[in-house]
């Protein structure tokens, strides 16, 4: 299965972030915690190479708390910094706190010189839908990003003020043009790329395939299913969809509808905190 999602206006996004690193101390890069993974810009690798980056956890409320705490230890070193967190539960200090610790050595270098180092100001980058704007929002406190649970939703640059000692300036969302199968479908899974853009009913089983190998606890219980591992995806939707009541005339599966329920309760969480990448998959 090929999945690309690369909207032309990604690509002057890219070089429009390339243009204004030069403005910013540091990146904060936004990472979707259900996918550590498939929800990095490789791109970001080179471009963003000769700066130090705080790296949010975000949507942690979404996952697997232990696995949030693997990921987190294996891509931690002394350029990158990594925080756990949930928009939901705003912490504007924490990452204040995190922000002067990974950029302790180039406020000293101003201190030992005698001056006082202004504000920090970071750009924040990530994927589309990885809570980037929702992030911006719980930290500023203001509707200064706009949100929207598609992704794409901000279109332009603006620098942010969430606290006197550190401004934002926030970017679009942005993915790369070619991505490889897996993760191409956990982009998809967690709502990053459009769902236009394939066939959500397709989607639904490779979701259903993936959680019955990885948390076949949570459709069981959601879904009052017995016994799910000699059952196949299709048979599984099915009885979702007899469970939940998405029948058409003579008792046929509404495919259409059951599709919508699990993608919908999954991105929601509903299904409980799962993380669908392991650290020892990649690293």
């Amino acid at each position: 299965m090929n999945i690309n999602w690369y909207p032309g206006h990604m690509k002057k996004t890219i070089e429009d972030i390339e243009e204004k690193l030069k403005l910013v101390d540091f990146v904060i890069e936004i990472i979707d915690s259900r996918i550590p993974y498939s929800s990095r810009n490789p791109l970001f690798k080179d471009l963003l190479k000769n700066k130090k980056r705080l790296l949010i956890f975000n949507k942690s409320d979404l996952s697997d708390p232990k696995l949030n705490e693997e990921w987190m230890e294996k891509i931690t070193d002394e350029n990158n910094f990594a925080i756990s967190y949930n928009a939901m539960k705003p912490n504007v200090n924490l990452v204040v706190k995190k922000s002067e610790e990974l950029m302790a050595e180039e406020i000293k270098k101003y201190q030992d010189k005698g001056l006082k180092k202004g504000p920090l100001r970071a750009m924040i980058v990530g994927i589309p839908n990885s809570g980037k704007s929702t992030f911006i929002n719980s930290i500023s406190g203001t509707k200064s990003a706009r949100t929207g649970n598609r992704p794409g939703v901000t279109k332009t640059n603006q620098w942010i003020k969430i606290h006197s000692k550190l401004h934002l300036l926030d970017t679009p969302g942005v993915l790369w043009p070619k991505f490889e199968e897996k993760v191409g479908l956990n982009l998809a899974f967690t709502g990053a790329i459009k769902d236009e853009i394939m066939d959500r009913e397709t989607l639904a089983l490779k979701l259903i395939e993936k959680l019955k190998n990885i948390a076949p606890a949570s459709l069981e219980e959601r879904y009052k299913i017995s016994d799910i591992k000699e059952m196949s995806p299709l048979e599984i939707m099915d009885e979702i969809g007899k469970n939940r009541g998405a029948l058409m005339r003579g008792g046929l599966i509404d495919y259409e509808k059951v599709s919508g329920i699990i993608l919908d309760e999954f991105r929601k969480g509903t299904l409980g905190r799962i993380t669908l990448e392991e650290p020892n998959e990649f690293l």
